[in-house]
């Protein structure tokens, strides 16, 4: 049942909290207005685009999601996206695709995917995450640096080959303003946590850039006047063959945004000890992203770093987001236009600052101690997301992951021929089966039976030389089977069929039989046949070899 948590948290609401998530908000909006508009200058937007994502998304965020305190808004994980789609399809495009993705997200939420989401391979999530954070910080390498070059090849490799051979042309004066501002943002909440130092060092490397008249690139000189104003409706006119070609990237944006905001909800949880609403929380996000494209805004997801500092700022309801997106847009109308001063170096020090707390750099450092397929799944996604782009990345590392994981299934899967005699607890079971040499084999199979599990007991079979008159298959150890299970137990029975064996079937719990039951196997191999534990089975199978021996001797004697 879809409900927002705003309604639950509104049930015993005080003014002590309010107060609290006002002050929250307001903290929260101080520190993410440099961001989004460092983030909206670097996915190839405007300053106004990037302010006008965080408040419209922002605030439908915390208005429709299933979060108490997931700030929402733009984020360093798109701005290779956002570029991609930008160079491929222009801003029409990335508007329609923002659109399309936002109903792919409350889709998720409606068939409630969001709790599927958990099963993405931890090695894929960290390894895209990593890439995304190389490709975020080589991107801001020519304005830091204060490069002079027009526009730089958008292809990883090639944009660093552009670096390196243009080192001469570097900008002294942006160069200090960029390590300034880095400098200030990881030194100040040393001293104090609580003070939003990417807005201090704004601040602070405006006000000299200003003061000395230093010759560096601002917003202004880049994109001219900047306005402020309410967030206009940006309606495009839209053709079906566009649709079609931006359904690719709409799934990218969706996934992505998925993965973003459910994570960020997830660490919140851990922070405050709630509960998030996964399927609520997709929906949220699904609005956000519809209404973000309405006006003209990029990609909204949840906000790890904001969400953290609403936590730690007393927020504990959604009024905190949704104050932090008033406060944005009461700044978007007063105080838009003094952005323009604002130095291109000081944005792109806050980005690789951003980069830097992206990526989860220990991992690298254990990827001697975890397994080498998850290893290999983490390097392969990294590469990929760094030299192609993240939706190849995904893809490649989904694959490889499937594949890997189907190997270990198989690994922990057997069929193993065993002693019927070690089975039988108790003399009278034993003497039931009293029977020649040839007569019974006992085979059990262990583990998921599915892939390569059902290929092995397939082989297992066949390396039978002479097969006997009962072949019994104990399921004790079997928790699920698949298609691929059935149709190696469907192959199994006619191979009994043809060579006059009788296929005894034991040890099912509730759960497989029923499976088993609905493949229709239960049926094509004989109800008669499938027992529940060994003391029935020793006396099916002791009646049928009796029943076999009678036949023997009347043929005899006729």
């Amino acid at each position: 049942m879809y409900k927002p948590k705003l309604l639950t948290c509104l049930k015993d609401y005080s003014v002590e909290q309010f107060l609290v998530d006002v002050t929250s908000g307001i903290i929260v909006g101080i520190i993410a207005l440099p961001l989004s508009i460092a983030l909206g200058i670097a996915s190839g937007v405007s300053p106004q685009v990037g302010l006008t994502t965080a408040i419209v998304g922002g605030f439908f965020v915390s208005l429709l999601g299933g979060s108490r305190v997931q700030i929402g808004g733009p984020t360093g994980a798109f701005i290779i996206i956002v570029l991609g789609i930008i160079n491929e399809y222009g801003i029409t495009g990335l508007t329609v695709a923002t659109f399309m993705a936002g109903i792919i997200l409350v889709l998720m939420g409606v068939f409630k995917i969001g709790n599927l989401i958990k099963f993405i391979p931890y090695p894929i999530t960290t390894g895209f995450t990593n890439g995304i954070a190389v490709v975020i910080f080589s991107t801001q390498i020519k304005d830091f640096f204060g490069f002079e070059l027009g526009s730089i090849p958008s292809e990883f490799i090639e944009k660093w080959g552009v670096y390196l051979s243009n080192l001469d042309k570097i900008n002294p004066t942006s160069l200090f303003l960029g390590v300034l501002t880095v400098f200030i943002i990881v030194v100040l909440p040393k001293i104090n946590e609580r003070i939003p130092s990417p807005l201090v060092a704004l601040i602070v490397a405006t006000l000299i850039g200003q003061g000395f008249n230093l010759d560096v690139t601002t917003i202004g000189s880049q994109f001219g006047e900047i306005k402020g104003g309410l967030p206009t409706l940006n309606l495009v006119t839209v053709d079906l063959n566009l649709i079609k070609t931006l359904v690719v990237p709409a799934f990218t944006i969706a996934l992505l945004g998925s993965i973003e905001s459910l994570l960020s909800a997830v660490v919140a949880d851990g922070m405050i000890g709630g509960n998030h609403r996964s399927n609520t929380e997709l929906i949220g996000q699904g609005v956000a992203n519809m209404f973000s494209s309405l006006f003209g805004g990029i990609p909204v997801t949840g906000a790890i770093a904001r969400t953290a500092a609403n936590v730690k700022n007393g927020g504990r309801t959604p009024v905190a987001g949704l104050v932090h997106s008033v406060f944005l847009l009461a700044t978007m109308l007063l105080l838009m236009e003094y952005f323009k001063f604002v130095p291109m170096a000081s944005l792109a020090g806050i980005l690789l600052v951003v980069s830097y707390n992206m990526g989860d750099w220990e991992e690298f450092k254990t990827l001697n101690k975890c397994p080498k397929s998850d290893a290999l799944v983490f390097l392969t996604t990294f590469i990929m997301t760094i030299v192609f782009d993240l939706t190849v990345a995904i893809e490649v590392g989904i694959v490889m992951a499937a594949f890997l994981f189907m190997r270990r299934m198989a690994e922990i899967s057997g069929t193993n021929l065993v002693n019927l005699e070690e089975r039988l607890d108790s003399d009278e079971l034993r003497n039931n089966l009293k029977v020649g040499e040839g007569d019974i084999m006992y085979y059990e199979i262990s583990g998921p039976f599915f892939f390569g599990a059902a290929d092995k007991f397939i082989q297992a079979i066949k390396s039978i030389n002479v097969m006997p008159r009962v072949l019994m298959i104990d399921l004790r150890e079997v928790p699920t089977v698949d298609s691929t299970g059935f149709h190696a137990l469907e192959t199994f029975y006619k191979v009994c069929e043809r060579s006059g064996t009788r296929a005894i079937f034991v040890n099912l719990d509730d759960k497989l039989f029923k499976i088993l039951k609905k493949f229709g196997f239960i049926e094509m191999a004989g109800e008669e046949n499938f027992c529940r534990d060994l003391a029935e089975a020793t006396h099916r199978v002791r009646g049928h070899l009796e029943e076999g021996k009678q036949g023997e001797i009347a043929s005899q004697v006729s």
